[in-house]
């Protein structure tokens, strides 16, 4: 019997929840993008959780799910005013697309 069992590995997309299956998995990967910007803008900051809720204006228990990558329930646009009360500016950019659907794509600076 060999110790090393073959591990068959499959390259998967840029998207985990696409990977994973989820219909909702663009938006889903948007929300987890924002998600983790509100964690790195309180880490940043050096805030605690209730001083982030208090800066943010929400509950300190949905800045825990959101921290913790528990964004369900939480709109995209919720997020990004959270964004932009941690001091970054949100800009939307609405352009014409030819014979294909229109994607929304989120870019950090």
């Amino acid at each position: 019997m060999s110790r090393y069992t073959k591990v068959t590995v499959e390259e998967g997309s840029t998207n985990v929840y696409a990977d994973l299956g989820y219909v909702d998995a663009a938006e889903m990967q948007r929300k987890s993008q924002l998600a983790a910007e509100i964690a790195r803008g309180i880490k940043a900051r050096r805030l605690t959780q209730d001083g982030a809720a208090l800066l943010l204006g929400i509950d300190q228990s949905k800045i825990s799910r959101i921290t913790r990558g528990q964004f369900r329930g939480i709109s995209e646009a919720k997020l990004l005013e959270l964004v932009t009360r941690l001091g970054h500016d949100v800009k939307i950019v609405v352009g014409p697309v030819r014979r294909r659907a229109g994607k929304i794509e989120l870019q950090f600076a």
